[in-house]
């Protein structure tokens, strides 16, 4: 059975992470690691984890005999870490940034970071299966891709050709649970008091998924930012844990039938196991995809044709990270790629 380990399993990412690799019938968690609770039992740190026998061990523990590594530590340190694991045979699933972002100047504007070396960033794949699977496959170093653009792209990418059609930049107006802006360290802008009994946007034209959602929406397909203009995203905070909905505005410069939009995603979901369209007059909402590795995905339009928005529901913690993370594992190794998932 395969040996995998988590470095920074003490996050929100990685508690999921060791929810899942406990319980995953392929693969055998062998290592975790963290900085605050390094030799505490991870039962006594989280007692939610009652069944966990493992310990936590420092961030350098030896990793002997694992064969896939999960990151899910800041964006500083997977730069570093990454190619360490990497020069050790081992195969690596970054759940952080620094991969993501081809452009080394849009990197350091978003992320305050030098850019990884070309040759490491040659190496990187994109962690979204339902556009990548057959990269992922035979993938060193992958990407992991953020919540924010995981439910973007899952409502953007099916339109395909018609992409080409649009009049205007796709507007997405995305709204997250407070788990999806500050993991475990609050601070002013996270913490309950502040979230409680309000609603905000934050990072306007700012926020580091603008770019990735910008990059593989042009990659993807064929939506051209220089004539078509460039996508416009803001993100929101939620007075509520976990959970992202996007609400993405469509204008195309003619008039598209809901039964030419709904074959193209209805096809698109029908190959994909995590991706769920709802019945004609259904919307998407949280609850529907919370807990789960779904993206769930309605669709809206105007007498004219010519308006339509796109509603997608993810869970910011498992498709939009953790448990893609598993997929995109899954997907490495060769098992079932819904294997541990539900």
């Amino acid at each position: 059975m395969t040996q995998v380990a988590v470095i920074g399993a003490a996050g929100l990412s990685g508690l999921e992470l060791i929810r899942m690799l406990t319980r995953h019938p392929g693969v055998a968690l062998t290592t975790v690691t963290s900085g605050k609770y390094a030799g505490q039992p991870v039962a006594d740190v989280f007692p939610e984890l009652e069944g966990c026998s493992l310990t936590f061990q420092r961030h350098d523990a030896p990793l002997s005999g694992c064969q896939v590594v999960f990151l899910a530590v800041p964006n500083q340190a997977s730069l570093e870490a990454a190619p360490r694991l990497m020069e050790q045979g081992l195969r690596v699933i970054d759940l952080s940034g620094v991969f993501r972002l081809r452009d080394p100047e849009v990197f350091k504007a978003f992320y305050k970071l030098p850019h990884p070396p070309p040759a490491l960033m040659a190496q990187a794949v994109f962690g979204l299966p339902e556009a990548f699977r057959a990269q992922l496959a035979q993938a060193r170093l992958v990407a992991n891709p953020g919540c924010y653009p995981t439910g973007a792209l899952l409502g953007l990418l099916p339109l395909g050709e018609l992409a080409r059609d649009l009049a205007s930049p796709p507007i997405i107006d995305a709204k997250s649970g407070v788990s999806g802006a500050g993991g475990r360290v609050e601070d002013d802008s996270t913490s309950f008091h502040t979230v409680y009994e309000n609603f905000k946007a934050y990072k306007v034209f700012s926020h580091q998924h603008l770019p990735e959602i910008a990059q593989y929406f042009s990659d993807l397909t064929p939506y051209q930012a220089g004539k078509q203009g460039d996508v416009i995203f803001t993100p929101h905070l939620l007075p509520v844990f976990r959970g992202i909905l996007s609400t993405i505005y469509l204008r195309f410069q003619r008039a598209v039938s809901k039964e030419e939009l709904r074959a193209r995603y209805q096809a698109f979901a029908q190959k994909e196991p995590f991706v769920r369209l709802l019945p004609e007059g259904d919307g998407a909402e949280l609850r529907m995809a919370q807990h789960t590795n779904r993206c769930v995905i309605s669709l809206h339009g105007d007498p004219t044709g010519k308006n339509w928005v796109v509603l997608t529901a993810i869970d910011n913690l498992l498709k939009g990270a953790s448990g893609q993370a598993v997929q995109n594992m899954n997907l490495m190794l060769g098992l079932e790629e819904t294997a541990g998932l539900l």
